[in-house]
């Protein structure tokens, strides 16, 4: 597990490459530009209507605090800033007099005067265009009384809210489909690069930090899409709308108001970093806690039988704990998110108030007669409107920082996901692969040597040539790289110095499929999968007939005990790894997926050291008929076995001691010698 640490934390990513493939992961999100489309729509819909519903203050002010209907408030409004529109004139031409005979001292400020007169004076008659454009509208679509008019508005309020609630839950469907369809296609790519990656890539990463990934990261990653696409999306929409309509009352108000949303930008931007970093180092601890328990759960027997429950106990408590203090980081980290955007939003409404408190009670357009925020003095009505929008954009903050954690989280998720994405098998097929055919002349291992680790050597200069149709088997004590050999026959690995030739050609220079479908494995721990019968024979030919599996069963001494034992004969299933039937049954099933794929080559690693005598008796049968006129690799210590071997390889400290029958070897090699004196004596 310790590896697998170093693993993850060579594996880790800057913040800007997280950014990087969180970018990948939203490029596969947008490959469905249709759903994209429709959920910014409903978005942006939803934003809308909360904006016009909000602005909806507007005419409910004006309706409820003047007591007339909109037909004359409107009027009115038009009357008012025509009075005005006159007397500006009327001071601004005054103004002009004074200036054609004013002395220089005072000609620049009634420059002044008069350029901020002018100002007023377009204002006015932009009010009074935007009153006469609105005005056919109002007489000839709404009511004629104040109390009908507040009706007809408290209708279209409710209408809004109803529409708004509609394209609320769309958008929210259509957010969940978009994220669970690109975590599906994420999912699928990282399943189908697993798969392609070669036995020494699981041997570091471990299944419980695959799984890890696959799950935990992967629930990370589908949340941080919804919320990316939901709320995230969504809620800036809702602050745009809002900020807008904010904007068109008096948009220098609104600059105002703002004046502390830098900070607060640069603060959660560092937030964001800390989180991100916090998260990943969360997700590893996570790891660990999977492995702890794929590690306990797989090894029950032993510790129940070693009484090691409480040791488990705590091994699991203290990762645990990791993880848990982990969590608490960013726990405080995210507390730390809402308080921010709550004190900006306040902040910004308090500066709000008080500018327009000034500027509505004194009737004025500048700021301490210096700085201007409007061309027309604000009246209450718009103030009112001003401030209900900025309530509007608070809500949107907040829930904004809910979803701060859930993004950042799926960053460093997409970082984790997208490291082993990346990976290229070390054993891959050429560029220009030649054609392999089926073993007719010998099998050829030419100088080989291998190391896991470049400290340790596993195998050296081994050099050994098997003819077709030749029975091989392989002796040594444990460790001194038996199964490392025959594994490099069908490419498990790849060596590092020599080569293996099928007929002469070096089969890095052919396609792995085509070097694997000649070759039948069956390993010391037999893997069923959870699945029948049937499906467990017949993987590996997925053409074959249930015909087909009936003879490869009966040819692997498995058909009766199928039938006879079985509850559901060929259709029963094995359960998880097989458990569910004996080690003797899964082997003789394990013969017979190699007997129906009929591998010109048949690799037999200690394939029969964990079943009972009777079972290894009838085991042997099988491989001794279905060996002949095929070439077969057995690595044994099991003398029955021995005697199918045409030759013996004896192996020690990663070299070939010695090549020969049983006599000569009993003879000659002091290793074989003993190695039969101690299988001979627990046989005995």
């Amino acid at each position: 597990m310790r590896r697998c640490v170093v693993t993850l934390q060579m594996a880790g990513t800057t913040d800007g490459e997280g950014m990087k493939n969180l970018g990948r992961v939203l490029r596969v999100a947008t490959q469905q530009r249709l759903l994209v489309a429709a959920t910014l729509f409903c978005a942006l819909m939803v934003g809308i209507l909360w904006g016009g519903n909000i602005t909806a203050v507007y005419p409910f002010a004006a309706v409820t605090f003047g007591g007339q209907p909109l037909q004359e408030w409107v009027a009115d409004e038009i009357a008012k800033s025509e009075a005005t529109l006159a007397d500006l004139t009327i001071q601004r031409e005054a103004l002009k007099e004074q200036l054609a005979s004013a002395i220089s001292e005072k000609q620049e400020e009634l420059r002044r005067q008069i350029g901020l007169l002018k100002g007023r004076i377009s204002a006015e008659q932009a009010a009074i265009a935007r009153f006469r454009m609105a005005q056919p509208y109002v007489d000839n679509y709404l009511p004629h009384t104040p109390f009908a008019t507040l009706v007809a508005l408290t209708c279209m309020l409710l209408l809004g809210t109803v529409l708004k609630s509609a394209f609320f839950i769309a958008h929210s469907v259509l957010v969940a489909r978009l994220a669970q369809r690109a975590t599906f296609k994420i999912r699928n790519q990282f399943f189908r690069n697993s798969l392609r990656m070669d036995l020494s890539s699981f041997d570091v990463d471990g299944s419980a930090e695959l799984m890890s990934r696959f799950t935990y990261d992967m629930e990370n990653l589908s949340a941080g899409l919804r919320n990316l696409f939901g709320k995230a999306t969504r809620e800036p929409l809702k602050m745009v709308v809002c900020f807008v309509g904010a904007g068109w009352i008096c948009w220098r108000l609104l600059v105002l108001s703002l004046i502390v949303a830098p900070l607060a930008a640069l603060l959660i931007g560092w937030l964001a970093k800390t989180l991100k970093r916090a998260n990943r180092r969360a997700m590893e601890e996570m790891s660990q806690l999977y492995g702890v328990l794929e590690e306990t759960f797989q090894g029950i027997k032993v510790v129940k039988a070693f009484t090691m429950e409480r040791y488990e106990r705590h091994r699991f408590h203290d990762n645990s704990k990791k993880y848990y203090k982990k969590a608490l980081k960013i726990a405080r980290y995210d507390a730390l998110t809402r308080p921010l955007t709550e004190l900006m939003g306040i902040a910004s409404i308090c500066m709000a108030i008080l500018a327009g408190a000034y500027l509505v009670i004194n009737q004025q357009t500048h700021l301490f007669g210096i700085i201007r925020i409007s061309y027309r003095p604000l009246e209450i009505s718009q103030l009112m409107v001003f401030y209900a929008l900025l309530a509007g954009v608070s809500d949107p903050a907040r829930k904004i920082s809910d979803v701060f954690t859930r993004i950042t989280r799926a960053a460093a998720a997409s970082d984790r996901i997208y490291a082993l994405i990346d990976r290229e098998p070390k054993v891959r097929d050429p560029e220009k692969p030649m054609p392999l055919g089926q073993l007719s002349r010998a099998l050829a291992i030419k100088n080989i040597s291998f190391a896991y680790n470049p400290s340790t050597p596993v195998l050296q200069n081994i050099d050994l040539t098997i003819a077709a149709g030749e029975t091989v088997a392989i002796v040594g004590p444990n460790g001194c790289g038996k199964s490392t050999l025959v594994n490099l026959i069908p490419r498990f690995f790849d060596p590092d110095e020599g080569a293996v030739l099928i007929d002469g050609t070096n089969i890095r220079h052919a396609r792995v499929r085509d070097i694997r479908r000649q070759i039948g494995v069956v390993n010391q721990e037999t893997l069923l999968f959870d699945d029948t019968v049937e499906n467990n024979i017949r993987y590996g030919t997925p053409s074959a007939t249930r015909e087909q599996v009936i003879e490869a069963a009966k040819a692997a001494h498995a058909h009766r005990f199928i039938i006879e034992q079985l509850e559901d004969g060929y259709d029963t299933l094995v359960g998880p790894r097989g458990g569910m039937i004996s080690g003797g049954q899964r082997q003789r099933i394990a013969l017979a997926r190699a007997i129906l794929r009929d591998p010109a080559i048949l690799i037999l690693d200690e394939a029969t050291s964990q079943v009972d005598l009777e079972s290894e008796q009838v085991i042997h049968r099988v491989i001794e008929q279905f060996i002949c006129h095929r070439t077969a690799l057995i690595i044994t210590h099991r003398l029955s076995t021995l005697t199918l071997a045409n030759r013996i390889v004896v192996m020690d400290e990663g070299r070939i001691l010695d090549v020969g029958s049983h006599d000569q070897l009993m003879a000659r090699c002091v290793l074989y010698q003993r190695l039969h004196k101690i299988q001979f004596k627990q046989s005995a």
